[in-house]
């Protein structure tokens, strides 16, 4: 019987998986979509529909004005992806560089992915089914947020102008 057993272990020990689901997760949420194992693929949905609902929390006492309820929000969900610019002096820093890929989900998070899942109750992700894959059998997905297909419509259509 399998009660009260909650998740997959993929085969692995727990900080391994831990650290596994934080870099797909930064992934996914950086990228809007991530081609994985299906186990993995299942395992990561509840884990990035709860950060997303984290992001709306965040936004939302953004938008009221609650900033202590904002930075509580925004720092849980930052715990859902790998750190970034642990070592920031302001002094030595150059203001301008790139963020680390754990910043710059998290400001994603906080602002585009909030606003487009303002009104929507959960269910953020969908999974399609790939096939196996040809090394080793093992069966592929492909993860999205749901919208996001729309956008590479868009710019597969933007990239065939240009080409013209």
């Amino acid at each position: 019987m399998r009660h009260l057993v909650a998740h997959r272990k993929l085969g692995r020990t727990s900080s391994h998986r831990k650290a596994l689901l934080r870099n797909l997760c930064t992934s996914f949420v950086l990228h809007e979509r991530v081609i994985t194992t299906l186990p993995k693929a299942k395992e990561l949905r509840p884990y990035v529909e709860k950060v997303v609902t984290l992001g709306r929390r965040a936004h939302a006492a953004t938008q009221a004005g609650n900033k202590e309820a904002a930075v509580h929000a925004a720092r849980q969900a930052a715990k859902s992806f790998f750190p970034g610019n642990s070592n920031f002096d302001s002094k030595q820093h150059d203001q301008t560089a790139e963020r680390t890929a754990g910043v710059a989900a998290l400001k994603k998070l906080t602002s585009e992915l909030a606003e487009r899942f303002a009104e929507r109750p959960g269910g953020y992700t969908r999974i399609y089914k790939l096939g196996p894959r040809k090394g080793d059998g093992a069966e592929m997905a492909l993860i999205e947020f749901i919208g996001s297909e729309d956008k590479k419509a868009v710019t597969d259509k933007d990239e065939k102008a240009e080409k013209k």
